[in-house]
């Protein structure tokens, strides 16, 4: 049998096959996907082929194989950081959802994020959701990190699950992909997934007003099929994301606005930190580059991924 993985709780996975029937599948012993030192060998996205078994008139699977992955977004572990963990794999594209406060977005985890998905080959638009909530001073802020974003080729979008606004142009990019949303816990991923499919009915909790962050009502990142014909993962918040294994060389190749630099830098190898006649760092002067992302560049060839979730929201 082969099937689609709809929902991974860390031993067992719902399954779905071509014909819209589900198992409950697992994996016997242990699992290892040759390169990836994951926490998770099976991820949701995943296309797998299980053999079916009935015990005790309970029908269930045993997953044997993995099919190659078109892609996957990673990152690392929270408490292994030699160890990483697969978000989703096989995605079409990924809706980052942002909001300006409750809770705060910053941009080293955006930059980090979208660095990851360049990374992989995996399309990213910006959602600054809760549109609704915002007054003068936040609108300004999101039509200024818009603006960062779109000069450098990213799609952005301005939406509220709570008004509708610009659900039926999300909806429009969604049709016939397999999407992901991601983002902080409390960005509101699940009330957006409702707004846009009211009947999947998916938990929601308030945003902390103690700490102006969200609390997790995703356990376990799941599939889900639509009836506008479009299939979306919703994902567990995401407090930190660290990048995973990418050399100090090929990091500014993932930041578009640096990459299309980068011939005109003296040196091939530039780093874009010290070295003469760099053209990053001209542009930089020039205020041609967002000091923001040049900052999560440094932060993130610095090798420094705890130390980035300041308390402070800095342009």
């Amino acid at each position: 049998m082969t099937g689609i993985v709809y929902k991974s709780t860390g031993s067992w996975y719902t399954v779905k096959t071509a014909l819209g029937v589900v198992y409950d599948c697992r994996i016997k012993g242990k699992f290892r996907l040759q390169g990836i030192k994951s926490t998770n060998p099976i991820a949701v996205g995943d296309v797998v082929d299980f053999d079916v078994e009935t015990l005790d008139n309970v029908t269930t699977g045993i997953i044997h194989t993995i099919h190659d992955r078109e892609n996957y977004i990673v990152r690392k572990s929270v408490n292994l950081s030699k160890q990483t963990h697969i978000i989703a794999s096989n995605i079409d594209q990924v809706f980052l959802l942002i909001t300006i406060n409750n809770p705060p977005t910053l941009t080293s985890f955006i930059d980090r994020f979208l660095v990851t998905t360049q990374a992989y080959g995996i399309k990213t638009v910006l959602v600054f959701n809760k549109m609704d909530t915002y007054d003068d001073e936040n609108v300004m802020e999101v039509k200024y990190l818009a603006s960062v974003y779109r000069k450098i080729g990213y799609e952005c979008m301005e939406v509220s699950a709570m008004k509708g606004q610009n659900l039926d142009h999300l909806k429009k990019l969604m049709k016939d992909k397999t999407s992901m949303f991601a983002g902080h816990s409390g960005v509101g991923k699940s009330t957006l997934v409702n707004a846009i499919e009211p009947t999947l009915d998916l938990k929601t909790k308030a945003i902390s007003m103690q700490h102006m962050q969200g609390q997790h009502t995703t356990t376990f990142a799941e599939m889900f099929d639509l009836s506008f014909g479009a299939k979306i993962i919703d994902t567990p918040g995401i407090k930190g994301f660290g990048v995973v294994d990418m050399d100090k060389e090929e990091i500014g190749d993932y930041f578009p606005e640096f990459f299309a630099l980068k011939q005109d830098c003296k040196f091939n190898n530039c780093l874009h930190v010290e070295e003469p006649n760099c053209a990053v760092k001209e542009a930089l002067d020039r205020d041609e580059i967002s000091f923001s992302r040049y900052r999560s560049y440094l932060q993130i060839l610095e090798g420094d991924d705890e130390n980035y979730r300041t308390e402070e929201w800095v342009k």
